[in-house]
């Protein structure tokens, strides 16, 4: 089976290359399940319910987080609502939402997506490792395909994670960074890795912020409102060919498209 993951969308612009290439892409690649991470599709941060079902209407059928989901305070209330969208599985306990869904694909095969967040140059959260394993012997009762989204800053511990899982889960990918690495392979004993899909929003930019804004703040280090950039967008993402029953992967491929 055939799965795309699309790096975290940024803003007007990276919703705009989704629905410009994704109907297309799911046609031509045959995908039978579309991922992308949302938390910055509104706005540059967070996720609003207007701008989720404007991106679940291009055919995303799970959308995934991390640490920007609560940035737009109706998140609260519309996360446990909407099962489809997903915010770290390792929040505390008594956070609204969910962490992880099993679903039936387009070819009627439960696939199952868990959401986790890193904690080295993050914020608080409880051992992405232990809640994880917790979580991943729940899921295997019903399926082997098992798509990690591991929404880290540090390459290491994407890598350990990676490791971790080797062999466990069908895929571990890295969000977050907003920049694409070339490190996609699949694992010793059968999972698919890369350390960031990369992000889809605008390509002439700082991870999505106007450019110009991030440099003098470099330069001064004097505070400033991060505007999502204009211009022309990139659309970044992964494909996944998973044995449907083994839930091992047989490839990965990076797919970076520009306007």
């Amino acid at each position: 089976m055939n799965i795309l993951f699309i790096g975290d969308i940024v803003g007007k612009i990276g919703r705009k290359a989704v629905k410009s290439l994704l109907p297309n892409l799911i046609n031509k690649l045959k995908i039978d399940l579309v991922v992308a991470n949302c938390e910055n599709a509104a706005g540059g941060f967070g996720i609003t319910e207007k701008t989720a079902e404007e991106l679940f209407a291009t055919g995303i059928d799970v959308m995934t987080s991390g640490n920007h989901i609560w940035d737009k305070k109706e998140a609260l209330s519309y996360l446990p609502k909407e099962d489809r969208i997903l915010r770290p599985l390792n929040f505390p306990p008594g956070v609204p939402g969910r962490g992880s869904i099993t679903l039936k694909s387009a070819n009627s095969i439960d696939v199952a997506i868990i959401n986790l967040s890193g904690r080295v140059f993050m914020g608080l959260m409880d051992c992405p490792f232990r809640t994880v394993k917790e979580e991943i012997q729940r899921i295997k009762e019903k399926t082997n395909v098992i798509i990690i989204d591991f929404h880290a800053e540090a390459t290491s511990e994407k890598q350990a994670m990676g490791y971790f899982l080797d062999g466990k889960v069908s895929a571990v990918l890295g969000t977050h960074t907003h920049v694409q690495t070339a490190d996609e392979q699949i694992l010793p004993e059968g999972t698919a890795y890369i350390t960031d899909v990369g992000m889809t929003g605008p390509w002439f930019s700082i991870i999505g912020v106007k450019k110009e804004t991030i440099i003098d703040k470099f330069v001064d280090q004097l505070p400033r409102k991060f505007d999502t950039a204009k211009g022309p967008w990139v659309f970044s993402a992964v494909v996944l060919d998973i044995d449907e029953k083994s839930g091992m992967a047989r490839s990965i491929k990076r797919l970076l498209i520009r306007e």
